[in-house]
């Protein structure tokens, strides 16, 4: 099996006065294409940084982290990352904010400058600009928003552009790291809904980052657990966070939002945030929850 994301031995550790912090010891992960992977833990265990690993903006000290079977060296087209706070350029339109990336790569400095002359420049700036409208209507707004700014927008059509700029793009992988926590519940759950909508329709790959474990369930098609409150067999601390759990996370997908107050769920939940979000609650390794099918197993 050709996996889209490989993490071997990826260990993640900063300098401080008191001598070095771990932060992730002994990451193994590996994705499929087309999995929508949701990844959940205590503050501090690591979360972001996964994110950063996977899109080319920080390295591991040791391990590696292969993208299609090559190492990571860069940030590049095929991964897109959408943050909690938007991201937008507040002096572009929606449209310009949308049709932004695809301009940016397919124009050089010279199509710029020499514009007024360059049936180019006119041919790729309308046919970006057509894209990006078929997107607006996509997401849930209306064209007349095409021509809005950022600041006349609510909180969750701001969102819902961010994620459109990382659409255009068609990444392979898509990164979301807390996508959703600024939203109140309402706007949330559409929100949820729209990604869904998208990764079936795209046959996207996804890792979606939220402290939020049922939106962590809701969503994924695998729930991946990371944690620093854990111990070794023999009662020693841990140093650094790893993955406590690596299981599906139920349901047959996409969910219907009537899961969510399914048995299944529940117990689910219960138990999620018990050996994953309690820090007295310490797992020792013979204890990890590794019952995916691609989980890394000691």
């Amino acid at each position: 099996m050709d996996y889209l994301v490989q993490m071997s031995d990826v260990v993640v550790s900063y300098p401080t006065e008191d001598g070095e912090l771990r932060v992730l010891d002994n990451i193994d992960l590996r994705i499929r294409p087309r999995e929508l992977v949701s990844l959940v833990g205590p503050t501090g265990c690591g979360k972001s940084t996964i994110l950063r690993l996977l899109l080319g903006s920080q390295f591991p000290n040791q391990g590696t982290v292969l993208f299609e079977g090559q190492p990571i060296k860069s940030i590049d087209r095929h991964r897109g990352i959408v943050f909690q706070r938007y991201g937008l350029f507040p002096h572009r339109s929606v449209l310009d904010n949308i049709a932004f990336g695809p301009e940016l790569e397919l124009l050089n400095l010279w199509d710029h400058l020499f514009r007024f002359a360059s049936p180019r420049y006119w041919r790729v700036m309308h046919e970006q600009r057509e894209r990006a409208r078929t997107l607006v209507t996509r997401i849930g707004l209306r064209p007349a928003d095409c021509d809005k700014y950022p600041f006349e927008l609510s909180g969750g059509m701001r969102q819902r552009v961010s994620i459109a700029q990382s659409l255009i793009m068609h990444p392979k992988l898509l990164l979301m790291d807390e996508a959703f926590g600024a939203l109140d519940e309402s706007t949330r759950e559409e929100m949820q809904l729209l990604l869904l909508e998208e990764w079936e329709k795209n046959s996207m790959t996804i890792v979606f980052v939220t402290h939020n474990v049922a939106e962590a369930l809701f969503l994924g098609t695998r729930v991946i657990g990371l944690s620093q409150h854990w111990e070794n067999d023999d009662g020693q601390p841990a140093h650094g966070a790893r993955i406590i759990v690596d299981a599906a996370a139920g349901g047959k997908h996409p969910k219907p939002t009537s899961y969510k107050y399914s048995p299944e769920f529940t117990a689910l939940l219960q138990k999620i945030r018990e050996d994953v979000l309690d820090a007295d609650q310490r797992t020792r390794l013979c204890e990890f929850n590794l019952s995916h099918q691609d989980a890394q197993r000691e």
